[in-house]
This record gives structure tokens, C-alpha cells and sequence, in this order.
């Protein structure tokens, strides 16, 4: 069994904003994968299905990402899955823009999320698939630029972005980290 939890803040204010591209992954990957995401547990919004014969829940953490890992540490000591079972999909400014890395676990950098989550755990054990943004202009404030939308051309870029990743997930639960690495970092 597979928990791929997908960061970003709830409500209407922050759809389509780079911080949610997380959440904009479960949703491609439910639609994907026809798996409904209209239930709610853990302080979050989930649905269960299959991918690649085995089991999953993809989850969408409604505590706002700088609270990510309340939730996250729900789901684990719950389902009582290994760490490595939890795959989080995550926005991140230091790598190129539409670019993915996928890592087998490591720290948080400067993302929030991820420190609530390695904070809970107790673990970075986790894998997770980064993916890039781009970079605040100088003199732009982190969290307006995080908060911010995508622009037209950006969108373009990121619909390619987010369909890599969510194949990426697919061959991480279908095979293996390694040949997800491999085919998509």
C-alpha cells in the first residue's frame, strides 16, 4: 500500500498557485487513475484506489502546508505503512522551472511543508518528488512569489511538468524508486 500526499494550502485563493502543485498532482493523478477524491479523513481530502495493482490513497492535506506533516503522521500511524511507502509530492524554488526530482529521502531545504512533515515523522526517510517553479525575482517576497499564479506560458510548461510527475509516481508505486529516478530526474 502507497500514501501519495500532495502539498498545498485549501480554498478557492490558492487554486493554480505554484505553492498547490502538489495538490494539482493527486487531482491529475485521481482523474488518471480514476480514483475519486471526495472523502475526508485525517484533517485532509482523500480517495482510495488502485495503481499498477496495488493499493493506494492519494491525499490532499487540508492543516495548510506549513502544518503538512498533522496530517501526514495521522495517515502513517494509522495505516501504520513504512515511511517509504509515503510518497510526497512537493513545489521547489531551487530547481529549474518544470524540471522534477525524485529523491529517495533528504532534508527539508527551505520548504516548510517538508519540515513539518520530517518534524512529525521523526523521519526524511520518505521519498518525494520536487518540483520546480522557478525563483523569486530580486527583491520579491518568498511568500507573495509562492502564492502567485502561473502565467499562460508557465501554465503550458507545468501541465507538461505535472503529467511527468504524476508518471513518475505511477512507476515509483508499478516498480521502483530507483527506475523512477532513473527515467525522470
Amino acid at each position: 500500500m502507497f500514501i501519495v500526499i500532495g502539498l498545498g494550502n485549501p480554498g478557492k485563493d490558492y487554486i493554480n498557485t505554484r505553492h498547490n502543485i502538489g495538490f494539482d498532482t493527486i487531482d491529475l493523478l485521481a482523474k488518471n487513475n480514476e480514483i475519486k477524491i471526495n472523502r475526508i479523513k485525517f484533517d485532509s481530502v482523500y480517495g482510495e484506489g488502485t495503481i499498477g495493482r496495488k493499493k493506494v490513497i492519494l491525499v490532499k492535506p487540508q492543516t495548510y502546508m506549513n502544518n503538512s506533516g498533522i496530517a501526514v503522521l495521522s495517515w502513517y500511524n494509522f495505516y501504520k505503512v513504512p515511511v517509504e511507502n509515503i510518497i510526497v509530492i512537493v513545489d521547489d524554488i531551487d530547481i529549474d522551472f518544470g524540471a522534477i526530482r525524485i529523491r529517495r529521502k533528504g532534508s527539508a531545504g527551505s520548504h516548510n511543508g517538508l519540515k513539518s512533515i520530517i518534524y512529525n515523522l521523526r523521519s526524511e526517510d520518505f521519498p518525494r518528488i520536487k518540483i520546480g517553479i522557478g525563483d523569486k525575482k530580486a527583491g520579491q517576497d518568498l511568500a507573495s512569489f509562492v502564492l502567485s499564479k502561473f502565467s499562460k506560458k508557465e501554465r503550458e510548461i507545468i501541465d507538461d511538468t505535472l503529467t511527468r510527475a504524476g508518471l513518475a509516481v505511477e512507476t515509483i508505486i508499478k516498480h521502483d524508486i530507483n527506475r523512477a529516478m532513473n527515467e525522470f530526474n
